[in-house]
């Protein structure tokens, strides 16, 4: 196991990309040009972050340790965010995939009533690679039966749990999704309505969860309102390749406490 520490070394570099600003129904609001670079300084014993964004002030920081809202996997992936869901205040979380040369990032934001408020996408590549954006995600893309691995890790740094997944989506004949999932014992159905790029899990209507299907392969699951004394998630999805996809998902308990980080890899066979 790499302490945390090596984990986040996975992303030293300089990154290439942009930052692209969404409302919560996907309509596109801006996108800007980014660099940000990750230096290792002492022996990577320091990291030194400089965000370039076109038309705005550099962001500079240093980091000699990680810990609070953030955790990373092997490969470099992670989540950052709140670890607390407070009333009357703003939530919201990135979720972080590595893959090769590239980086795709996913912000998730709610305003103080606790209503998806809006997302950023950031897709990056390592300065001097070549990059091949995917295509934005369509309903057809996910169709079908998807096999793969999770791997869970938590906040208070236990052995993650490895398991098995299993993901079913299909249409029926009225147009609607059908999902079934299973995650080691839990199986779970659910449907939804399809509104152009959205997907949305309407079944009850306290509890609407919506997936908006996004540029480069991306996707954004989460609740439209978070609630108090109610456990909830907040999910990316990148499809890497046609049948090869991963998923990363941010768990809070019914106390609104940030408990754990899963992410998997999964192939439609």
């Amino acid at each position: 196991m790499k302490s945390q520490w090596e984990c986040f070394l996975q992303n030293l570099g300089v990154w290439e990309g942009s930052f692209t600003r969404f409302s919560p129904e996907g309509t596109l609001l801006n996108d800007t040009p980014s660099r940000l670079s990750l230096e290792g300084l002492n022996n990577n014993q320091t990291v030194r972050l400089t965000l370039s964004r076109w038309g705005g002030d550099d962001v500079k920081r240093e980091y000699s340790s990680v810990g609070g809202g953030v955790l990373f996997f092997e490969n470099g992936s992670f989540s950052e965010g709140l670890i607390q869901l407070g009333p009357f205040s703003e939530f919201g979380a990135e979720l972080a995939f590595v893959h090769e040369n590239r980086r795709l990032r996913l912000v998730q934001l709610f305003d103080k009533n606790g209503q998806l408020n809006g997302l950023t996408l950031i897709r990056e590549h390592l300065a001097g690679t070549q990059t091949a954006e995917r295509p934005p995600l369509q309903i057809d893309d996910l169709l079908g039966e998807w096999l793969g691995e999770a791997v869970t890790i938590y906040r208070d740094l236990r052995s993650p749990d490895i398991y098995s997944t299993t993901l079913k989506i299909q249409l029926d004949d009225t147009g609607r999704l059908i999902q079934s999932t299973s995650f080691g014992e839990r199986k779970i159905t659910s449907t939804a309505t399809i509104k152009g790029s959205i997907i949305l899990f309407d079944q009850d209507p306290q509890k609407q969860v919506q997936v908006l299907l996004l540029p480069d392969g991306a996707s954004a699951t989460s609740p439209l309102k978070v609630q108090l004394r109610q456990p909830l998630f907040l999910e990316a999805g990148w499809l890497i390749q046609p049948n090869l996809r991963q998923r990363m998902i941010r768990s809070y308990n019914e106390k609104g406490e940030w408990v754990s980080l899963t992410l998997v890899t999964e192939e439609r066979v």
